[in-house]
């Protein structure tokens, strides 16, 4: 996340990114983390709560949806069985080397393609929801 607080510092003139950075700036965020006791980004807060109840806590709110944006998070949530749809995004680059998303993830959870989206950068959107079984 602080790659797009520079990003709105100093834009990088990549139309792309740019209204990307200020788009996320106005999001709401929660943080979950064991080590930072403030932050500088005003439309983020810490959480209070455990992971479980915070997320439960956030769903009964109207509103619109929530985005699980971390490898670790995504994978707790899982675990949780807390996420109703996935999106991933398949970009046109292979990086060689990265973060796994679903490291850790021990059982087989079925998904049904609901939506697919194609931006115009050639990136593709997945949109997916678990199959309750």
């Amino acid at each position: 996340m602080e790659y797009w607080r520079t990003v709105l510092e100093n834009p990088t003139g990549d139309p792309t990114k740019d209204d990307f950075a200020v788009a996320i700036d106005h999001i709401p965020k929660v943080v979950f983390s064991r080590t930072l006791k403030s932050l500088d980004w005003k439309t983020a807060k810490l959480a209070t709560q455990d992971l479980e109840k915070e997320v439960v806590e956030l769903k009964r709110q109207p509103g619109k949806d929530i985005f699980a944006c971390s490898p670790s998070l995504i994978v707790s949530l899982t675990k949780l069985n807390l996420i109703d749809k996935y999106q991933l995004c398949v970009h046109p680059i292979i990086a060689g080397s990265g973060l796994t998303l679903f490291k850790d993830i021990s059982e087989q959870i079925t998904l049904q393609l609901i939506k697919t989206k194609t931006i115009h950068c050639g990136a593709v959107l997945l949109h997916y929801q678990p199959i309750k079984e």
